[in-house]
């Protein structure tokens, strides 16, 4: 990957120019308004030097009138270029910006669950937002404004010499000193900007996570420990923004002072030339006195906007780097599946988050088109796990799982996934209207098929005491539902996709009895008919289910109905029944 220890990455710089390509005409265009820029710009105090030494000098009024025109056209055309520039060049970052944005965008929801387990949200948001707009800010305030400044001081030099040699080396013997002070701001401003950018996405996900788990916190009274802990990573934040207002404040007076001096010099030796030896004009000094501030004032912004470049190239690197990752699951299934039977088998499957910590075991079980196969089970068991793999989440170290005796592998992923409806116990929704929840902006399944599933399943009389009923905005995550309420919009959710296989993890549980009921009649609609995988924890379902599986430590214990299960002296399943569903069913 791209090495960051450089004061300029070209090879990134590269990469990032890729992405013009498709916009090569407009930036042509501003490249052009650039130059005309620059040209425009030292045009000026030669027409004010020759107007001053033919006209204003000698008091002739005779060919002034054309330097007044000529000189209000050369102002006209920079305001005219200024406008085409400053527009296209922001049109242009933010277009870029927008293609980077949605290219990433498409990358990240593509990643496995695996690589969200171990990534920050707050730093992956901070990629796609607050690092995107810096991306921006290198072609509206960054690239083309280096090249405007560069440009202008070639031009403005190349007059200073045409018109006086001796005095441009007055003004080319302090360029040095400002150069060398610019190259060793910049070295130190990359530092200090990659050091802001840590602590900006730090703070990000820092805040991002304590907003969305504030329930916790107040819960637990835990506000003034997290306050102390915001402040602190606030501090670090407030120094490293510190330390590039350090160097600003280093730099720029050194270049205003370099600046004030040449113009000082230039005044002495063009005045004592101009009186003594007449070496020098009236107009020279005016025109070189006018042209030093648009020598060195671009130098002084290329260093400004250096760092607006460089906080750039450093927002693109971190960019970069997400889409260079590759943590997508391999989709290189042929077989596109409409329809499944459900004939589902895990063969010797064996599967780790951690290397070396196994979380299945090599466990091996069938279940039949139709069938409802409750998995049962402690906390860890690896219940959940199956779900996970069911559906490709994750990779198996080894094993084979096959649908209608088609290893998963070989089907592509969509239609995989199209196939298995999943309902959660714990219910994300967002933060949209119940309709758009239930379809997840589906365009082929209409209010109509919402409206008559929800009456299938029973729970169209609940939407419907709602403001706005199936319209009615759920905020964010669902807030303003109960917990029994969102579980009854995921089953809906699952149940309009008519899915081949249905999956209910949990989905039943620490709701009130109300809710239950409503629950446990959708359970029965929707598992009709079709295959069903069930992590149990109501007694309910553990009793209807067509076999019961039970896992402990990442195995397989034992498998058979309810009923058969019981019978078993000293079994793992009795002796779970009677000290945790017994005692539910006795409450």
């Amino acid at each position: 990957m791209t090495k960051t220890n450089k004061i300029f990455d070209l090879k990134l710089f590269k990469r990032l120019f890729k992405f013009i390509k498709p916009y090569q005409k407009v930036f042509l265009g501003v490249l052009l308004a650039v130059i005309l820029l620059a040209l425009f710009g030292a045009a000026r105090p030669y027409i004010l030097q020759q107007a001053i030494d033919n006209n204003i000098a000698t008091k002739t009024f005779e060919g002034f009138l054309p330097y007044i025109l000529i000189m209000g056209g050369l102002l006209l055309g920079e305001v005219v270029c200024q406008l085409l520039f400053i527009f296209y060049s922001g049109w242009l970052g933010q277009t870029v910006v927008k293609d980077i944005r949605v290219k990433l965008f498409d990358h990240m929801i593509r990643f496995k669950m695996k690589y969200f387990d171990n990534s920050s949200v707050g730093v992956l948001i901070t990629r796609a937002v607050t690092d995107m707009e810096r991306i921006a800010d290198v072609f509206g305030e960054g690239l083309f404004m280096i090249f405007r400044d560069l440009l202008t001081m070639l031009v403005v030099s190349a007059v200073m010499l045409f018109m006086n040699w001796e005095l441009s080396l007055i003004v080319f013997l302090m360029l040095p000193v400002l150069l060398y002070a610019t190259r060793v701001f910049q070295k130190y401003m990359k530092k200090a900007f990659e050091e802001v950018r840590t602590e900006i996405s730090n703070l990000n996900s820092f805040v991002q996570e304590r907003l969305v788990g504030m329930k916790i916190l107040q819960l637990f009274t835990r506000e003034d420990t997290e306050y102390k802990r915001f402040k602190a990573i606030n501090e670090r934040h407030k120094k490293a923004w510190l330390k590039t207002v350090w160097y600003n404040s280093i730099f720029f007076p050194i270049a205003e002072l370099s600046s004030s001096i040449t113009i000082g010099l230039v005044s002495w030796y063009g005045g004592l030339n101009i009186v003594l030896s007449e070496t020098a004009t009236l107009g020279d000094l005016t025109a070189f006195i006018m042209m030093i501030p648009m020598l060195f004032r671009p130098l002084r912004q290329i260093a400004d906007k250096f760092n607006t470049l460089q906080m750039g190239m450093v927002a693109a690197n971190r960019v970069f780097k997400v889409l260079d990752t590759t943590s997508q699951i391999d989709d290189n299934g042929t077989t596109e599946v409409n329809q499944l039977r459900g004939h589902i088998q895990f063969n010797q499957v064996r599967f780790s988050y951690v290397e070396g910590e196994e979380v299945l075991k090599g466990i091996s079980f069938k279940v039949k088109p139709g069938e409802t196969v409750a998995i049962v089970g402690a906390t860890g068991a690896g219940k959940s796990t199956i779900i996970n793999l069911l559906n490709r989440f994750y990779e198996i170290d080894s094993g084979v799982i096959t649908i209608d005796h088609l290893n998963v592998k070989d089907v592509t992923l969509s239609s995989l996934r199209q196939q298995i409806a999943v309902v959660l116990q714990d219910v994300f929704l967002f933060a949209d209207t119940i309709f758009s929840n239930i379809t997840l902006n589906h365009p082929e399944i209409t209010e109509a098929e919402v409206v008559q599933a929800a009456k299938d399943i029973g729970i169209h009389e609940f939407i419907m005491s709602l403001p706005n009923n199936y319209h009615y905005n759920v905020k964010e995550r669902g807030a303003m539902l109960s917990s029994g309420q969102r579980q009854l919009i995921s089953f809906l959710r699952a149940y309009v996709t008519n899915p081949s296989i249905l999956v209910l993890d949990e989905a039943t549980s620490s709701v009130d009895s109300y809710s239950e009921q409503l629950i446990q009649n959708a359970t029965d609609k929707i598992t009709k008919g079709r295959t069903s995988i069930v992590i149990a924890h109501r007694l309910a379902t553990v009793i209807k289910a067509d076999k019961i599986i039970v896992m402990d430590d990442g195995k397989i214990v034992e498998e058979g109905s309810h009923y058969e299960l019981l019978k078993k002296k000293n079994g793992y399943y009795k002796n779970l029944y009677e000290v945790q569903f017994l005692k539910k069913e006795t409450a």
